[in-house]
Parts: structure tokens; C-alpha cells; sequence
């Protein structure tokens, strides 16, 4: 696809603040077609330094609460009013996923790029942690890393070459994803599919030059893509 939003964020200094594979190219495919309204109260969970939150308020007209438990609230309020954003538009906030410390039904929607998988592998997460803070009738969308296949019985050597076992467990296909939410009996499943963008957001990850995104390289380089793949999630709260 063709990234025409994304292309304004296309720069040394605001790619150098990915943590991963774009996350913005990530949260414009999973957008296309969305749902939610403009004007919307909405959740960045798993924001990280915050170039998400920016993304969805700046392209999409949303009032952000800009949610991560590991990022400096104070330094990614500082890059949003160098982003030009009202503080009343977007809000930084130290939160843990599990212990979120909002109002209920605050949100007219929660979205999450790259960090759905590291707290939502719980099944009762859904139901007891996150929708409560959503209102009847409002949006998830989730993209995550995932797997084409579930292969964690006979790991691939090249995937070993980056990651440990452990961590490749936040890695699952659509199978595993479809049968943990569809235990969810708070929301409605509208659909979990593959995304397109899986190559091209690697390509921009793997040329950053920070620990991570070179570490990444190893496996990468050796062709462990060829198992992995991103998933694009979308719920409606009953």
C-alpha cells in the first residue's frame, strides 16, 4: 500500500524514535477504513516516546491519551509541544496496561501498535482489564507481531540468531489470536487478518543504527522474515 500519511513522519529525527518494525505505517494500514469518529477520546496504549499518539492526533483530529508504563511522561509531553500540539489534544500518561488509571468508559476507542502482545496474551484481559475503560458501542484496534505460523515447538535457527525463546513467545499466528479473543464475551469480533505492511516496516526498523534494531539484523539478514508477519485486530465493545 501506499503510505500518504506516514510519508510526513519520514525523517532521521522522528524515525530515530521508533521501537520497532513503523509503527506508523503499522497504525495507517490499520486504520484504513476506520471506524471511529473524528473528535474521538482515544487510547495510544503501549504509546512508547510518544510518535503514535502524535500520528493519531495530528492525522486523525483525536483528543490522545498517550499511555506507556516504560517512556518519561515529561519527555514525550516535551516532543509533543515541539509537535506543535495543543496539551489539551494529546496527554501523556505513565500507565501500566493492567492497572489502567482512567475513568470507566472513558474512551471512545483503545488502539495499539506493537505492544498488544506483551499484556493482552492473558485471556481474561479484554474482559477484566481494558473494556471496562471503553464505551458500549466503542473501538479496538490492535496490530502486533506476529507469526505465520506458530512455530514455537521447533524454532527456526534463524529466528534464534536475535531472540530468545522466551521471547519469541509474544510472536503467534492468527489461529492463536482469533481463538484469545474470541474468548472475550465483552465485544464483538469485526475481524483479525494479516497485514500488508510486514516487509516494509522491518526495512525502515533494520536501518536504524540504535542496539535493538541491529541486534534484529541477525535474524532478519538470515531470512527469518520469511516466518513472521503482522495482524491487524478490530473489536466492538457490546
Amino acid at each position: 500500500m501506499k503510505y500518504t500519511k506516514s510519508e510526513k513522519y519520514n525523517t532521521p529525527a522522528l524515525q530515530a524514535k521508533i521501537m520497532g518494525p513503523n509503527p506508523i505505517k503499522l497504525e495507517e494500514e490499520l486504520l484504513l477504513k476506520h471506524r471511529i469518529p473524528t473528535g474521538s477520546v482515544v487510547c495510544d496504549l503501549g504509546s512508547g516516546q510518544g510518535l503514535t499518539s502524535v500520528f493519531l492526533a495530528k492525522e486523525y483530529g483525536f483528543t490522545v491519551y498517550a499511555a506507556d508504563l516504560w517512556s518519561d511522561p515529561e519527555e514525550n509531553r516535551r516532543f509533543f509541544d515541539a509537535m506543535g500540539l495543543d496539551r489539551e489534544q494529546i496527554i501523556p500518561v505513565k500507565a501500566d496496561a493492567a492497572d489502567l488509571p482512567f475513568e470507566k468508559e472513558f474512551f471512545d476507542a483503545v488502539i495499539s501498535v506493537d505492544s498488544y502482545n506483551y499484556f493482552g496474551r492473558d485471556e481474561h484481559y479484554l474482559d477484566d482489564k481494558l473494556l471496562p475503560f471503553v464505551k458500549s458501542g466503542g473501538y479496538i484496534y490492535i496490530a502486533i507481531p506476529g507469526m505465520k505460523q506458530d512455530c514455537h515447538d521447533h524454532l527456526p535457527q534463524e529466528l534464534l540468531l536475535s531472540w530468545t525463546p522466551e521471547q519469541l513467545d509474544y510472536m503467534h499466528d492468527i489461529a492463536y489470536w482469533s481463538e484469545m479473543i474470541g474468548k472475550c464475551k465483552g465485544a464483538e469480533v469485526i475481524s483479525v487478518k494479516e497485514m500488508e505492511s510486514n516487509e516494509e516496516v522491518w526495512a525502515d526498523w533494520l536501518s536504524q543504527e540504535n542496539e535493538y534494531a541491529v541486534g534484529d539484523r541477525k535474524a532478519m539478514e538470515a531470512g527469518g522474515g520469511k516466518y513472521l508477519n503482522f495482524i491487524a485486530i478490530v473489536m466492538r465493545k457490546k
